[in-house]
């Protein structure tokens, strides 16, 4: 029995991971034909449907921070999700990246409390299938993602230094914790994340954000009907993302 969630809904094998409980509820009304509220409790919102792809889908909300996404995460796979991708924000640490740009995880570094409990301190690598998609989906480039617990960090300068020598270019709070929980379970993990604000302090407006984190929510959705399961293959006539290798 699950001591956070309480569905009241199937819980699907493919699921996205917003933190945010209303870009669930968005991201569900948008993918989904008539969408089955599959979560209430805690405010950690989800819900349960079919893609016009015919992809059966989970979207659930993972609050903010490490420990609340590796609880959900944990949960979510007793509950049988066997692929999830966090569709998620963060904070730029270079110039390069503008808010309001795309941003795929293809490495994952460690530097909060549950992340480093669950996978240790070493770099931590998405499921490579799914990552590829998204990148082919989205367009743009990967790149290294640290996860940490501060958001309002009164040593921000320091560490922001320190991550960006370790190659960092943006951080955010959940996807490592999730990351490891999903792994230790054999659960494929990915993570895209729409820069939310500028390494100069520039935030991207709530309209701007809400938009581009449901676009990549659509893409994510796109590239979980693409790309088959390891353990399947692909559906006939099924269309893989441009640039993506359905066998990968």
């Amino acid at each position: 029995m699950s001591t956070f969630l309480r569905p009241t809904a199937p819980i699907a094998e493919d699921a996205l991971l917003p933190g945010d409980p209303k870009r669930a509820m968005d991201l569900a009304i948008l993918l989904m034909d008539r969408p089955l509220m599959s979560n209430l409790a805690r405010g950690l919102w989800g819900y349960h449907g079919r893609t016009a792809d015919g992809l059966e889908l989970t979207v659930q909300s993972t609050g903010i921070g490490g420990p609340s996404a590796a609880a959900v995460m944990s949960e979510l796979v007793a509950l049988g999700v066997r692929r999830a991708v966090r569709i998620g924000t963060c904070r730029a640490l270079v110039p390069q990246l503008e808010p309001g740009a795309l941003l795929v995880a293809d490495t994952i570094l460690p530097a909060d409390g549950a992340g480093i409990a669950l996978g240790g301190r070493e770099a931590l690598r998405p499921h490579e299938g799914l990552t590829r998609g998204l990148l082919a989906k989205a367009a743009t480039e990967g790149g290294i993602v640290v996860s940490s617990d501060l958001h309002y960090d009164p040593d921000a300068i320091r560490r922001d230094a320190e991550w960006r020598r370790r190659g960092a270019v943006a951080v955010e709070l959940t996807a490592a914790a999730s990351l490891a929980t999903a792994s230790a379970a054999g659960v494929d993990f990915a993570c895209a994340l729409v820069v939310a604000e500028g390494d100069d302090g520039e935030h991207l407006s709530d309209e701007a954000l809400d938009e581009a984190a449901l676009a990549l929510g659509a893409q994510a959705a796109e590239v979980l009907s693409a790309v088959p399961r390891a353990s399947e293959p692909a559906a006939p006539g099924a269309r893989a993302p441009q640039g993506l290798d359905p066998g990968a």
